[in-house]
């Protein structure tokens, strides 16, 4: 009875021996040539599939008449433009502000320098 071995140990021996002929038999199909074409192919399909559904989400969202992606991108770029002229038209309208306090400025020194002649 020694030499038989447990379930355990059976079950174990079993286990190891349909493991090591599984990776045999996976290690003769990923060296055959086919292996790497169906991968290629199997990828090239994927990303197909993946590019027609963007495409059809977006022409869907566009028939929707929602903004769609490239709407949005297109506002940001015109916003970005009216954003940078309102900037120099405030700064523009900075300057012209301290001109004019300069020239008042300048303008009332000189009337104040005027009414002390006349004054004398």
């Amino acid at each position: 009875m020694a030499d038989r071995p447990s379930p355990e140990e059976q079950v174990r021996a079993l286990y190891d021996d349909a493991e090591s002929r599984t990776a045999k038999a996976m290690e003769q199909l990923v060296a055959r040539p086919a292996f790497g074409e169906v991968l290629a192919w199997s990828t090239e399909n994927v990303l197909a599939v993946g590019k027609i559904a963007t495409d059809t989400f977006d022409l869907v969202v566009r028939n929707l008449r929602l903004a769609g992606r490239q709407d949005v991108n297109r506002l940001a770029r015109q916003l970005n433009r009216t954003e940078d002229k309102l900037e120099l038209v405030l700064q523009e309208i900075e300057n012209l502000q301290d001109e004019l306090r300069s020239a008042r400025s300048n303008g009332s020194s000189r009337s104040g320098s005027r009414r002390a002649k006349q004054t004398s």
